[in-house]
């Protein structure tokens, strides 16, 4: 079973696809906690409902970013809660150094845009704006990078005559809640294959 733990900033509807997955047996995953570093983020109260460990970790002073005292206040909690892969889900801040260093190859990200086309912020929008006849989501590992790191997997979205940022977005969301559980499948099944070869070698 794979031990994850998720890193939001708002309603964790992609924490909740994953929750969904686990519980119809189509992810062998546990979440072990989930972080905010906003207090009354409603992915907390999903973790809650759960019997999930849901912990706000203050940022302050940093507005953008998790570094300093925060992020290894995070490194900490994710040790004790036994963490394997850092799933981000919705979290608004940037991923630095330290972090990145402790889970090397071992925190993902998912990201609204069919990578490395339309990295940044409002990616569905960006997409409108060019022109494109397809859109859609990728999942994948975070390095230093702004959306840069390697591809797990991705979704493809078609652009409708008459879309606007908002119903692309929508469809688009839709992809994503299929796409989490999928990466994070790969993942869990790469890391049974990697037991059994430690098995078989001794």
């Amino acid at each position: 079973m794979l031990n994850i733990a998720i890193l939001g900033s708002g309603k964790g509807s992609n924490a909740q696809a994953i929750l969904d997955a686990i519980a119809a047996h189509t992810l062998d995953a546990n979440i072990v906690c989930v972080l905010s570093d906003v207090a009354d983020a409603f992915i907390l109260a999903r973790a809650r409902q759960h019997g999930i460990p849901a912990l706000h970790v203050d940022c302050a002073p940093f507005k953008t970013k998790l570094d300093g005292a925060a992020e290894q206040r995070v490194i900490e909690i994710l040790r004790q809660h036994g963490a394997e892969v850092l799933v981000l889900a919705g979290f608004m801040r940037l991923i630095k150094g330290g972090l990145l260093a402790a889970y090397a190859g071992r925190i993902i990200n998912i990201h609204p845009a069919l990578l490395p086309a339309f990295p940044g912020l409002e990616a569905w929008k960006q997409a409108l704006d060019y022109g494109a006849k397809v859109a859609g989501c990728t999942v994948h590992f975070v390095d230093a990078g702004t959306d840069t790191g390697p591809i797990i997997v991705q979704r493809a979205v078609p652009v409708l005559d008459g879309d606007t940022p908002a119903t692309l977005h929508a469809r688009i969301q839709e992809q994503e809640y299929e796409a989490y559980p999928a990466a994070l499948r790969l993942i869990a099944q790469q890391k049974l294959r990697l037991a059994g070869r430690r098995v078989l070698t001794g």
